[in-house]
């Protein structure tokens, strides 16, 4: 077994020793994909740096009491790549895109423990790599004409739309088998037309796939189309509960988020 250093810094003897085996001159084939491997680990260290920034500022605001329940398991501490696992995941208010991969690819890294993650198996295993790729590859171009984003498969993700990239984020929860996902200011930074698309995908995700979405969002009319019950927090606490209309009408809603100004001129 070679590891990829050696491949690296060796490339000529690395293909004698597999010529002697049978298999050809392999190394320019594996220096590629170490390449691209290399690309992507430079795009994860840039969101694991934001991730724990974030754990960092929630650290600081520790729980006063009580338990986070979903679907009767206790997932207090539970950390977030096991949150995944069990079916709960969430999207960001700023798209986290792979922006030297296309739309088919970022849709493509979401499923965990794939084969050709190992670099070996795309030469030791590739019938396995292919197959496993092949099977991913199809639900990705399901998820995609689903997300209307078909003509859009094979474009770069960094140079999508805001919206068009918070549909492509919407995408990855289709990738696996979520139960809940937490939307995060979804509609914000969206033109009117990809926030109708939005909706609607959310709409079906919600009656055809089972999905239960819980959002964060301050765009009322995308609320009330979406959202039943609505709940509205100030300063940590709860200030209301019930439907939209009930919450466009409450005083103290109007109140904490408009000002008692706009109170007194809509009076």
């Amino acid at each position: 077994m070679h590891d990829i250093k050696f491949i690296r810094e060796n490339p000529q003897e690395f293909d004698r020793i597999m010529q002697r085996r049978g298999i050809g001159n392999p190394s320019v084939q594996l220096l590629k994909i170490d390449e691209k491997r290399r690309k992507l680990q430079k795009d994860l260290q840039a969101l694991q740096a934001q991730r724990n920034e974030l754990s960092k500022q929630i650290g600081k605001l520790k729980s006063s009491g009580g338990n986070v329940v979903f679907d009767d398991e206790n997932i207090t501490d539970v950390p977030s790549y096991e949150l995944f696992s069990k079916g709960l995941l969430r999207t960001f208010q700023i798209a986290h895109e792979f922006t030297n991969l296309s739309v088919l690819e970022n849709l493509m890294m979401v499923p965990g423990n794939q084969s050709g993650e190992k670099l070996m198996n795309t030469f030791l295993k590739p019938s396995l790599v292919a197959r496993e790729e092949e099977k991913i590859k199809k639900k990705a171009k399901e998820v995609v004409e689903f997300l209307n984003l078909g003509h859009l498969s094979n474009e770069l993700a960094g140079n999508l739309s805001g919206g068009q990239k918070k549909l492509l984020e919407l995408g990855r929860t289709m990738m696996v088998d979520a139960k809940l996902v937490l939307l995060d200011e979804v509609g914000a930074g969206v033109n009117r037309t990809l926030l109708k698309d939005l909706g609607t995908a959310i709409e079906k995700l919600n009656k055809e796939k089972g999905y239960t979405f819980c959002m964060i969002e301050h765009d009322m009319d995308f609320i009330g189309r979406l959202c039943d019950p609505v709940i509205v927090m100030a300063e940590g606490s709860v200030l209301f509960e019930g439907s939209v209309e009930d919450a466009k009408k409450d005083e103290r809603v109007i109140e904490s988020y408009l000002g008692r100004g706009s109170k007194l001129e809509n009076n």
